[in-house]
């Protein structure tokens, strides 16, 4: 009789995280050809930077660690403003396994130390990319700059109400700082074996750092202060300045509340969107920018548009007077008059002639037809920019803000380009 044989354990192929491996990586052909990584890598490459190459001071022929290709870290920066991410330690993990990401580090190592360098130091080399990536367009006849539209955005800054302190509170703070600034010097001079040479190190630049953001906040709180007088002369409220972010300002948000946040002022051509100005300040209002931002689009472009969109928040009767000078017609609503008997056309005797030219012009229909044009360009700006997560700023001071609203900007620009090309 024949016996039957017991079965053994089952035979399996066991994971063995243990192990190094090497693995063949084909970026190119990981990557899909219609990704819009792709897309961005050929915009990046159609830009001059000739500016970032002559930064780098790492030269043939000498010592020193090769430079990262200012390339890559572009092309990251817009990729990641089309994914929503504003983290330079985000984009850091995600070269580690995303491989849209891996394609465009082409095998580099980057981090997020010197992602943030990268754009927090290149303000003014950023704000020559915009003007390039609208004058291309303007070259070739795509874009036309003869209409513009003009508004305020308000986004959050990087701080919090409760680190906005008065200014005894301040010179409070500037002497504790102080005091912990030499105690910690003492200490580590009387026994430097104490700590480790990094934790030393660490710990005099934090001291160092509450220090000079205290002397910082104090020395904005003149400017704060001057701006909450009222016209007697007396104070509004006693004036306050943040500890965390010195430069930023609390102000009415969209939704009614008042949170610290920048104002971040964009200027668009109003046929095919594209940005052709950007500013940003700690002001709460937007009046006083009409005229700047209508000087700086003509110094990127050389050109002067002859219609100038912008709400009521924008205008003054200065503001119409300077734009008429630059030959500039502004397209704005009127204001309600305070006495119920008169109409918001109506000439003053104390009226210029572009102020009067002004009130004419709004009361015709195809004035009022020219001004809608305005919220479907700058509320769609403002809104697509939001989506990119331009909701909160994640970087200190308005140099910074404005690096990170250009990368915006100019991703912005890109995708507009990619619009106008398609048939």
């Amino acid at each position: 009789m024949e016996e039957t044989k017991e079965a053994g354990r089952a035979r399996t192929i066991e994971a063995n995280r243990a192990q190094m491996r090497l693995v063949p990586l084909d970026l190119e052909a990981m990557l899909a050809e219609d990704h819009q990584a792709r897309a961005v890598w050929a915009f990046v490459e159609c830009l001059d930077l000739g500016e970032f190459y002559v930064r780098i001071k790492s030269r043939e022929g000498s010592a020193g660690r090769p430079a990262t290709d200012p390339r890559i870290f572009l092309a990251l920066w817009i990729e990641a403003t089309l994914d929503g991410v504003g983290s330079a330690r985000e984009i850091e993990r995600l070269c580690a396994y995303h491989v849209a990401y891996q394609w465009i580090c082409g095998g580099v190592p980057v981090n997020h130390h010197s992602l943030s360098d990268f754009r927090n130091l290149s303000t003014d080399l950023l704000n020559g990319l915009l003007t390039q990536s609208a004058a291309s367009l303007l070259s070739q006849g795509l874009v036309e700059m003869r209409r513009v539209a003009q508004d305020g955005m308000k986004v959050r800054a990087s701080a919090g109400a409760s680190s906005f302190r008065t200014r005894k509170r301040l010179k409070e703070l500037k002497k504790i700082a102080r005091e912990q600034v030499e105690s910690l010097a003492k200490e580590i001079e009387d026994d430097p074996g104490a700590a480790s040479q990094r934790e030393q190190s660490a710990r005099k630049r934090a001291a160092q750092d509450r220090k000079e953001r205290v002397e910082r906040a104090l020395n904005e709180m003149k400017e704060v202060e001057s701006r909450k007088r009222s016209n007697n002369g007396k104070k509004k409220s006693e004036a306050r300045t943040s500890t965390t972010d010195p430069e930023a300002r609390v102000m009415k948000m969209a939704d009614g509340g008042f949170r610290p946040a920048y104002n971040v002022h964009m200027t668009t051509e109003t046929k095919d969107k594209v940005i052709v100005g950007v500013e940003v300040n700690n002001a709460g209002t937007d009046v006083q920018m009409m005229v700047p931002l209508a000087e700086q689009v003509e110094q990127r472009h050389r050109v002067r548009p002859e219609e100038w969109l912008a709400d009521g928040g924008c205008t003054s009767l200065g503001n119409i007077e300077a734009m008429s000078e630059r030959g500039c017609k502004v397209i704005a609503p009127l204001r309600k008059r305070q006495r119920a008997d008169r109409r918001p056309a109506d000439v003053r005797p104390t009226d210029s002639k572009a102020v009067q030219e002004w009130r004419e012009r709004m009361e015709t229909e195809q004035a009022k037809a020219i001004y809608k044009q305005r919220g479907a360009t700058s509320e769609l700006v403002n809104a697509q920019l939001r989506n990119n997560g331009l909701l909160r700023f994640l970087v200190r001071g308005t140099k910074k803000v404005l690096a990170v609203v250009l990368v915006h900007a100019l991703t912005h620009n890109m995708r507009r380009g990619w619009a106008i090309a398609t048939p």
